[in-house]
């Protein structure tokens, strides 16, 4: 249990900037483009463009970055496993969201159709 709540520690602790990177580098070096890396992220939470800067350049937290989020309703109906965890299972929520987010941005890479991605049915 301890390690749970350091685990969701570390992952509230990190900032967004420091990540964004690392998806971006993913999805491009898979023939995805920023652009399909953003309308993922702001169906995710809501964040334009100009938001989404802003909270790059602000080094936010995980923790401030999903606060701040208006998480699509169809969040939910993302499921399967990321990082050895089942995201539909995880009990933190911030944690569940970071997983929601690292799921969309894998789910690209790996060259998903984008309505599929955003849950369009």
């Amino acid at each position: 249990m301890n390690n749970a709540n350091n685990h969701d520690e570390r992952i509230a602790k990190i900032t967004f900037a420091s990540v964004y990177p690392m998806y971006l580098t993913k999805v491009e070096n898979k023939g995805r483009t920023k652009e399909e890396l953003h309308q993922v992220i702001e169906w995710l939470t809501g964040f334009d463009e100009k938001k989404l800067q802003e909270l790059i350049e602000e080094k936010v937290t995980f923790e401030i970055f999903f606060q701040n989020a208006t998480l699509n309703p169809k969040a939910s109906l993302i499921t399967g496993v990321i990082c050895g965890y089942r995201v539909e299972e995880i009990k933190n929520t911030l944690t569940q969201q970071v997983r929601y987010l690292d799921k969309l941005v894998d789910e690209l890479a790996k060259g998903r159709k984008m309505e599929k991605i955003l849950r369009v049915m």
